[in-house]
């Protein structure tokens, strides 16, 4: 059981290819969670509105979320189901929009109110939890070990993002040989890519169709055990903005705290 965070990464399809594959697991089922505000964000509501019911911007949303279920369920070939990871701002109407589209792809919808509620909040997920991993599953990864190192980029970019193709750079095709070269080519890859769209292009929200992967640089971590293909302007490790969210929390006299959201 695993995640897929919406206005994150995409955790679960990682987490199936690689940590699954190299440590020879095989997964019941996977938890793919998403919040009303992620999804509102994904349909074009500005950051500082998303406390707001808009029914509209999230039905243009939720395709970004159906596309990661049909991942687990159609690629994967696994179980899922979706938390919605529930926000105090979060109106019924709201809830009941992403479940009616996630049940029409044959997902049901759990609400995960743990950090309100403690273990009593979790009831309903674990429960559908425990559902699926009496179900059998068909489990299979993305792609095969046998695939050049190219091929499994283009298999992620295809299948997994709903890429057209890849555009490698030239850099990016000499390292690719080099590596193959060195006898790095079994190896599983890790696709370095925005956590804000699933192209390479921070600004293409919801589902996007019609785009390429360009894939500038590859690397090889080999105490981890697999490639990295850095995508877009994505950096390995990013700073800290000029001013950190942290900086704007704060808990006034009656213990309220604010600036998280």
């Amino acid at each position: 059981v695993t995640e897929g965070g919406f206005g994150a990464d995409l955790g679960a399809e990682k987490f199936l290819d690689i940590k699954c594959r190299m440590a020879n697991l095989k997964p019941d089922a996977v938890i793919i969670v998403a919040t009303v505000r992620a999804l509102k964000y994904n349909g074009g509501v500005p950051k500082d509105q998303l406390n707001n019911e808009n029914l509209q911007a999230l039905e243009a949303g939720i395709p970004n979320l159906l596309k990661h279920v049909e991942n687990i369920t159609q690629v994967y070939k696994l179980p899922a189901v979706v938390a919605i990871n529930e926000f105090p701002t979060d109106t019924q109407a709201e809830v009941e929009l992403v479940r009616t589209k996630c049940k029409e792809l044959g997902v049901n919808v759990a609400l995960s109110q743990v950090w309100a509620k403690g273990g009593e909040g979790g009831i309903e997920l674990a429960e559908e939890v425990l559902r699926l991993c009496e179900q059998p599953n068909d489990f299979q990864f993305c792609y095969e070990d046998d695939l050049t190192l190219a091929q499994k980029i283009e298999a992620v970019s295809t299948k997994i993002y709903g890429a057209d193709g890849v555009i490698f750079t030239p850099k990016a095709k000499k390292e690719l040989e080099r590596l193959e070269s060195l006898g790095f080519g079994n190896m599983p890859v890790c696709m370095a890519k925005t956590q804000y769209s699933l192209t390479d292009d921070l600004t293409k929200l919801g589902r996007p169709t019609g785009f390429n992967i360009t894939v500038r640089q590859v690397t090889v971590s080999a105490g981890a055990g697999f490639v990295v293909a850095l995508t877009g302007e994505i950096m390995k490790m990013p700073g800290l903005p000029k001013r950190p969210a942290a900086e704007r929390i704060d808990v006034d006299e009656n213990g309220v705290i604010s600036g998280l959201f």
